[in-house]
């Protein structure tokens, strides 16, 4: 897969009729804030995790071309994406990973000093939600939304109602108290879910190694190529029928 098959599509997608891409957006902008609040809609560029574009320190230089620590193929793979320049989000669609994958990578890189510091709070806040590093109220700490005192004082007042046989998520007190609001907290999950999931871009291309012989992937890969040639067939239907009238 090209690294930069995602770009060549949005390139297409800017060479619509000004017309047919407002649709495109009204329709994507409805989808999204469905179930997501402004502040994920409207998150600046430099903070958005997947589009972020990590640099390998010294460190990671010398461990691509030495492999000393003996680290999974995965991270030398994740290594030589980075040092190819590629953002998070291309890199997942280059190797046919989740974006869950992708972050527990970075992380296990940022740990080791692989990665070039320093690196944008909101970046590493939200990878190490999506690996599970983080719980939501540390999440949320994290980013800004709530501070420490306000962090301890959910988790007391959790504790208080523990105690007394209520069993009470943080998210849910943080909303009672004022924090944060329910859609906040839903946009949150419903990201995470979505960052579990393995996207193909064109199921045609298959990415080098994966062979009769590994069925790692195929499955997944498989199940799109019905999907798509259901599409297809559904779409051819219409035309028809279309032609027809």
């Amino acid at each position: 897969m090209k690294k930069n098959l995602l770009n060549n599509f949005i390139e297409k997608l800017k060479e619509f009729p000004l017309w047919i891409k407002q649709v495109i957006f009204l329709y994507l902008y409805k989808d999204l804030s469905a179930v997501m609040s402004d502040d994920f809609i409207n998150t600046p560029e430099e903070d958005l995790l997947n589009l972020y574009v990590p640099f390998l320190s010294y460190i990671g230089k010398t461990e691509l071309e030495e492999r000393a620590k003996g680290f999974e193929a995965n991270i030398y793979t994740f290594l030589e994406s980075v040092d190819e320049g590629m953002s998070i989000m291309e890199i997942a669609l280059n190797h046919f990973w989740t974006l869950e994958e992708v972050c527990r990578y970075f992380l296990t890189s940022v740990d080791a000093d692989l990665i070039k510091a320093p690196i944008p709070t909101t970046i590493l806040a939200m990878a190490g939600f999506m690996a599970g590093r983080y719980r939501t109220g540390e999440y949320f700490k994290r980013v800004g939304k709530i501070n420490v005192d306000q962090l301890e004082m959910t988790i007391r007042r959790q504790k208080e109602l523990t105690e007394q046989g209520q069993k009470v998520k943080i998210a849910e007190l943080m909303i009672d108290l004022g924090y944060i609001t329910q859609k906040d907290t839903e946009s949150l999950i419903i990201i995470k879910e979505e960052a579990r999931k393995r996207f193909i871009l064109d199921s045609s291309l298959i990415p080098e190694g994966v062979t009769g012989n590994d069925n790692k992937y195929m499955a997944e890969i498989d199940e799109l190529k019905k999907q798509n040639a259901m599409l297809k067939a559904k779409l051819a239907k219409l035309l028809s029928m279309f032609k027809k009238s």
